[in-house]
Formats: structure tokens, sequence, C-alpha cells
């Protein structure tokens, strides 16, 4: 499996290049690479952005101003790895175990798309995806089409296989205890970074290292 991070977009909510916002002293870009990399793989950045190759290598998107949906297209087309595990750079709070368990589950099943449901929210930056779907995403591109939950469950329907949404919440309960990191609440994972209001809750968080979360203690 390969791992791919998408740098996100125009950041203009923010204000500023979200990327490049730094978290206990280091950038958000590179806290989400550290993490991939925490999973053995060697990650490229998704985007149209040569001022991040210092980082990781970055790929161009094929369909530009596309948003995430371009960047996970040109994604899959370099990609050699039929598996292909995506991280958004504005959720910094993501666990390196969650992210894991996404990747083994999408191993385990080989569906064409394993996307996280939280608080009963459809999460598609932060999941696995197939090279299988990648002609079902070019011709939502080339239609103008650029949400991505749409794209993603058009591609799959064309291939008539379905696509494993979990509720994140239900396989929490599930687990064993200690099975997931503890030290973070669950509804603080899918906090996005948006605005400079969650850029000061996020550095106020006390207790929580946010780059320290790219060691690896994968789950079983």
């Amino acid at each position: 499996m390969n791992g791919f991070v998408l740098a996100g977009g125009k950041s203009s909510r923010m204000g500023s290049d979200k990327a490049l916002l730094e978290l206990d002293g280091h950038p958000l870009i590179d806290i989400a690479l550290g993490k991939v990399r925490a999973l053995g793989m060697q990650p490229q950045i998704c985007g149209s952005r040569p001022d991040l190759t210092k980082y990781a290598p970055a790929i161009p998107d094929n369909f530009p101003d596309r948003g995430p949906l371009g960047g996970i297209e040109a994604a899959l087309t370099v990609s050699e790895s039929e598996g292909n595990l995506f991280v958004p750079t504005d959720l910094p709070l993501l666990p390196v175990e969650f992210l894991a368990w996404i990747a083994s589950r999408a191993e385990a099943t080989g569906a064409v798309a394993t996307i996280p449901i939280f608080g009963g929210r459809y999460q598609p930056l932060c999941g696995a995806y197939s090279r299988r779907l990648l002609a079902g995403l070019r011709f939502s591109l080339a239609s103008g089409d650029f949400k991505v939950m749409t794209a993603i469950t058009t591609a799959a329907a064309a291939l008539q296989e379905p696509i494993d949404a979990f509720c994140v919440e239900s396989v929490a309960a599930a687990l064993m205890p200690r099975s997931w990191p503890a030290e973070l609440p669950m509804q603080e994972w899918f906090r996005n970074l948006n605005s400079p209001e969650d850029y000061v809750f996020l550095r106020t968080m006390a207790g929580h290292d946010a780059a320290g979360a790219n060691r690896r203690d994968p789950i079983s």
C-alpha cells in the first residue's frame, strides 16, 4: 500500500497556508507525512505544491483547481499499488493507530474504498482507495463534479463494487480495551483545521503532542 498526504486547498478561510502552520514546532505537512512514514510507507504529497518538495515528493494535479478529488486522482495515476492510503494535512489529531487500522482493514477486505464515518458524517479525505476507481474519478472530474464522496460513490457503482464505509464509534465499541489510543477523545480526531479559531484551539489543547503521534504503535 502506498501513502499520500493531501496538502489542502487554498486555505481561504484560514488566511494562511494550512500546510505550513505549526503544532508543537512542526509544520502540519510534516506531521501528516510523519504519520504515513510511521506506517512503513514512503509518502508523497498530493497537489501542485513545488514549495513543499523539501518535505516529500509532490504530485501535480492532472485536473488543476479541482480540490482534493484532483489530488486523489493524480495520486492513483502514479501509484504502483492497488491499495492507497490518504491522510489530510488539516486533520492533525488523527492517531497513527487509527490510520494503521484503516490500512489493515482495506488490505483485508480488498474494497475499492474504505471510508470512516464519524458523527454521522463521511470522512472521505481520510481513507483508502483502490486504483480501480481511477477511470470513474477521471470521468467525474472531466464532467465537472468535484465532490469527493459523490465521485467515489459513482465510480464504485460503475464497477458494481460496494464501498466499505464503517462507523468509527461502533468499531471502537467492539474492540478490546486499549486497542485504540485513549489519550485523546475520539471526537477530537476529526477536528478539522479551517479557521484561525480552530488553530488557536489546537495549539492550546493541554497535554496533546501532535508531533508525537508520529510513533508507530500499530493495531493487530
